[in-house]
């Protein structure tokens, strides 16, 4: 990835914990300092992946509902 660029993973309509798995893999080809978006459902996928990913120690940068989803922005540790 370039400096600067945010790379977004769009996970709607993907299940729990597979949204997760898949957000994981794409943190493990980011390096330290990348940020990454993910577009996930409301509910259960957005607290499960945040609150996961931030267990893992990542910083969330942004969660905030637009529509029918969730923007969900993770800097990578």
């Amino acid at each position: 990835m370039v400096q600067g660029e945010v790379r977004l993973i769009d996970l709607r309509g993907v299940c729990c914990p597979t949204n997760f798995v898949k957000a994981k893999l794409a943190l493990e080809m980011a390096g330290s300092g990348d940020i990454l978006r993910f577009y996930l459902d409301q509910g259960e996928p957005e607290q499960n992946v945040t609150r996961s990913l931030e267990a893992e120690g990542h910083h969330v940068l942004e969660s905030r509902k637009v529509e029918s989803y969730c923007i969900l922005t993770i800097e990578k540790v």
